[in-house]
């Protein structure tokens, strides 16, 4: 049995197996001088130094003395897998552009389509790898990547195959979970004829991801798949297996949040233009609100409602949204500080959102995201010792440790 020893730690967390809501997302448990240990994975012990087991002989210890120790950092939100890049779009959009208005002159999704159809999967598997080696440095132990730009069956699945063979790797520094996101948009063959598209999707996609994703998503926006084709394929999603989520409320103001509360998505993602209605209906149907700043801050659009969603009870996950157009970013810390300068969320809320609520976006509350007995020993150990060194040191990294696993996986120095 391997185990693996944190001394003298600052610990702090959230606790429980379910995403925290309203005001429970900004308390946290805190141990001075405590110890963690971690065995063939797991962790077995947490609590007071005074309190722990004898250690056996040549386990590995990790001194966290002076150092605050938080559980490791979900990021439920993701387009890890993409071929080509589009800097081009962003100067586009510098020079006051849309995003909408991009997409109808063949740039934006379309574009990244063109170039992911062309790709093997091997190259898809190993660029993707470099950006997970970096959501490691900044104490990410869990992500979520999405299918989603081959829109015809053949790319889908080649893309899932590029985040099963991620996952799968052996000496995998994170967690990788695997979402199917073929409503991402209506490719081009069927420009004006969403429906056929939607049917496609119904009669051959979705049985050919079943079983190789665990969830189902959906751009649910104005233009692209609106409330009954996104119920119609939400509906089929769940029916064949699959969990839902969306991408509800990003660009108008539709009703996703509405439609995720009435099909029971585990998470609704952007949600920059949710009504009070769709945030009531999502905090009583216990829909997580997965929130992404870094894309909002890229388009220059208003933040998600971060404090509407705690107010009325609801549970709140923050993630990147890293993808190759409307947000080429992966950037933890950046996200800590736009969540807690100008999205209103105080730090320890910005924590539980990243760790213990992120992990329930993408169904794994039970399994991590808290630093408790049972759950997977995924651990970040920060260079300073106060975990209020997170949006403090603004847009800059400041972890020193990452434990994925039970395994040490990355040092910065």
């Amino acid at each position: 049995m391997s185990q693996l020893r944190i001394i003298n730690a600052n610990i702090s967390t959230p606790t429980g197996t379910t995403a925290r809501k309203g005001a429970d997302m900004a308390v946290l448990s805190h141990i001075e001088n405590g110890g963690i240990v971690i065995e063939d994975g797991i962790i077995s012990f947490v609590g007071p130094m005074s309190d722990m087991p004898e250690a056996p002989a040549g386990c590995e210890v990790i001194d966290a003395k002076g150092h605050a120790v938080l559980p490791g950092f979900v990021d439920s939100h993701t387009h890890l897998i993409f071929g080509g890049y589009r800097p081009d779009e962003f100067e586009w959009r510098l020079k006051g552009d849309s995003y909408m208005s991009i997409m109808e002159r063949g740039g934006g999704i379309q574009s990244t389509v063109n170039a992911t159809r062309g790709e093997t999967t091997e190259a898809l598997v190993e660029k993707a790898q470099w950006f997970i080696d970096r959501m490691s440095e900044m104490g990410v132990t869990t992500v979520e990547a999405k299918s989603g730009y081959g829109l015809e069956t053949g790319t889908e699945l080649k893309m899932l195959d590029a985040i099963d063979t991620l996952a799968d790797r052996p000496d995998q520094k994170l967690r990788v979970v695997s979402t199917f996101l073929g409503a991402h948009a209506v490719p081009k063959e069927y420009k004006g004829r969403t429906s056929e598209y939607v049917d496609l999707m119904i009669r051959e996609m979705i049985p050919a991801a079943k079983g190789k994703a665990r969830f189902f998503d959906i751009f649910t926006e104005k233009n692209v798949f609106e409330i009954e084709d996104s119920r119609r394929l939400l509906n089929a999603a769940r029916e064949a297996g699959f969990e839902l989520k969306l991408h509800a409320d990003e660009i108008v103001t539709l009703g996703g949040a509405e439609l995720a509360a009435e099909v029971g998505a585990v998470s609704a993602d952007h949600l920059l233009h949710v009504s009070d209605e769709g945030v009531r209906r999502m905090a009583e149907r216990g829909v997580v609100a997965t929130l992404l700043p870094l894309t909002a801050f890229a388009l220059r659009e208003p933040f998600a409602p971060a404090r509407k969603f705690i107010d009325a009870n609801a549970a709140v996950a923050l993630a990147t949204d890293l993808n190759p157009g409307s947000c080429f970013s992966g950037s933890i810390p950046l996200t800590i500080a736009l969540a807690c300068i100008y999205m209103g969320m105080t730090i320890e809320e910005t924590i539980t959102a990243l760790t213990l609520n992120g992990a329930a976006a993408v169904g794994l509350a039970a399994e991590t995201g808290s630093i408790e007995t049972g759950k997977s020993g995924d651990i970040v150990i920060l260079n300073f010792d106060t975990y209020r060194s997170l949006p403090y040191y603004v847009g800059m990294n400041c972890v020193r440790t990452v434990i994925s696993r039970g395994r040490v996986v990355t040092e910065n120095k």
